[in-house]
């Protein structure tokens, strides 16, 4: 990853189509995605929360994308936003409520691109409630 990705279609394609396959099949090595999230490589970051993405349309490793969409929460590059935003909207179709809860948990905290990609399959009234300002 660190040597020869250095765009965001190599890194989806990759991380979906590679590392997604090889997580599910061994599990462990998810928990190296947590040091990823901290690199200073823009790709890795991002390829933290992708590489969660085949898996999660099957259900799968909804704690894991959590955790990592919690890493990145704040994370300034938009790629690695839309990223773990993806993740997150991908994650959503099985476990809509889950999610829901974590983006209005953290939708202060959380840039309005990845806020918009993880609610973007959610019913037009959990879009509404997602993106209004919060009472003060």
């Amino acid at each position: 990853m660190d040597k020869y990705v250095s765009n965001w279609a190599s890194c989806d394609t990759f991380c979906n189509h590679t590392i997604g396959v090889f997580v599910e099949m061994y599990p462990d090595y998810i928990s190296r995605f947590k040091k990823w999230t901290k690199s200073k490589n823009r790709w890795l970051r991002r390829a933290a929360a992708v590489s969660l993405i085949v898996p999660a349309r099957k259900g799968k490793f909804l704690k894991e994308i959590l955790m990592i969409a919690n890493l990145l929460l704040e994370d300034k590059d938009d790629l690695v936003q839309k990223g773990y935003g993806w993740a997150l909207k991908v994650a959503s179709q099985k476990h809509q409520a889950v999610v829901f809860g974590f983006v209005m948990k953290n939708k202060t905290r959380m840039p309005r691109t990845a806020l918009r990609y993880a609610i973007e399959k959610m019913p037009q009234d959990l879009k509404k409630r997602a993106m209004a300002k919060p009472k003060t």
